[in-house]
């Protein structure tokens, strides 16, 4: 068995999806790794790393995928990468499946088995695959560093012979995995913080990290069986925007985390609300690459709004390649792991799993999830 990674064909992705670590553990699993020159530059693993972990190096892609038998990538690979895949290759990747049934079709006709590691379901089997908590774990904590550097006031109270410096106010938005790190690290900051989520059972968690829990008092179940939050009533709807427009006002920093698999990102935080906090506030819009919590948030753009400063960077966890590099391909090797029999030494598919079946885009040349359908 050979496995291919290739370097990321995006400029913006800092991320790889194998470090030495996996390397060794996949030589124990049998596997040859091909690794492609500077695959791993952006996370601060060199060729020498992979070569002494027991990886091959190669110069370029084609080498590294004209005889793999599974890739293993960051993001989806592009038409001239599948190009490259040998058909019957096994690949798991971040394939961002949703209203892009389109982009799999070449996959299935290319014979390529496609893996979305973002479909992985939420079930305690799979905790250690799951892509989107390691991610978005780190994106919740960099969500609030890059706020705090921006943000031309301290973030904790300090006490001064000059007069006393208040703490800051942050409202995070969303109590999901990146929600719930944006709390622990804004208290670690010093911050006054509160949240919010539709999820009652969310509660508990945000009021375990210390924070103050904003909800609307209502008797619909906003959760979904996965885990997930659930669009709401267009009541509940109105209800929630009156809470959140007197609670913004009063906030120094808020942090967007709300998403819905599948969905655009449903709209927070107005215009009429940003135009409503204090000139020199912060908001951090995770939710961006969706259509964004804040319809004034644009991808890849900080847009300042009367004062108000919207951040929208891309891809938050790979600003923290190290971290993230390290979790994600640990998640892609316990996934692999589950297709290989170890005493074979071979490839060896489950497909009544359904930690299989729930990721699998293409199978023997048809496009298998529904997310495609």
């Amino acid at each position: 068995m050979k496995i291919g990674v290739p370097a990321e064909a995006a400029a913006s992705e800092s991320r790889v999806a194998a470090t030495p670590e996996t390397v060794k553990k996949f030589i124990g699993l049998g596997c040859k790794v091909v690794v492609q020159s500077g695959a791993g530059d952006g996370s601060d693993i060199s060729d020498t790393d992979f070569k002494a972990a027991g990886a091959t190096v190669e110069k370029t892609a084609t080498a590294v995928l004209r005889s793999a038998d599974i890739v293993l990538k960051v993001t989806r690979p592009g038409p001239e990468e599948l190009k490259l895949i040998k058909k019957g290759a096994l690949c798991a990747a971040l394939m961002d499946p949703y209203g892009n049934a389109a982009e799999f079709q070449p996959f299935a006709d290319k014979g390529v088995t496609a893996f979305a590691m973002e479909l992985m379901p939420r079930i305690s089997r799979a905790q250690s695959m799951d892509v989107l908590s390691s991610q978005s774990n780190l994106a919740g904590y960099k969500a609030v560093i890059d706020a705090a550097a921006t943000f031309n006031r301290a973030m904790p109270m300090m006490m001064t012979a000059a007069g006393t410096v208040p703490p800051a106010r942050v409202f995070v938005m969303g109590a999901g995995v990146a929600g719930l790190q944006a709390i622990a690290t804004a208290r670690r900051l010093g911050a006054i913080v509160s949240a919010t989520d539709v999820r009652r059972a969310a509660g508990e968690q945000v009021e375990s990290l210390g924070a103050k829990f904003v909800m609307v008092e209502a008797e619909e179940d906003a959760e979904t069986a996965g885990g997930y939050a659930k669009e709401m009533s267009e009541g509940y709807q109105r209800k929630q925007a009156e809470l959140l427009a007197a609670t913004i006002m009063k906030q120094d920093m808020v942090i967007c985390t709300a998403l819905i698999p599948g969905r655009p990102a449903p709209v927070l935080v107005t215009q009429e609300m940003v135009e409503s906090m204090k000139p020199g506030s912060i908001i951090v819009d995770l939710a961006v690459e969706r259509g964004g919590n804040c319809p004034l948030s644009k991808p890849g753009k900080t847009v300042v709004h009367r004062g108000v400063k919207i951040i929208g960077d891309l891809n938050l966890a790979g600003g923290l390649a190290g971290n993230a590099s390290q979790l994600y391909s640990k998640n892609l090797l316990n996934f692999v792991e589950l297709m290989i029999d170890k005493d074979k030494k071979q490839i060896a598919i489950d497909w009544e799993d359904e930690i299989i079946t729930g990721t699998a885009l293409t199978r023997d040349g048809k496009m298998v999830h529904p997310v495609l359908q």
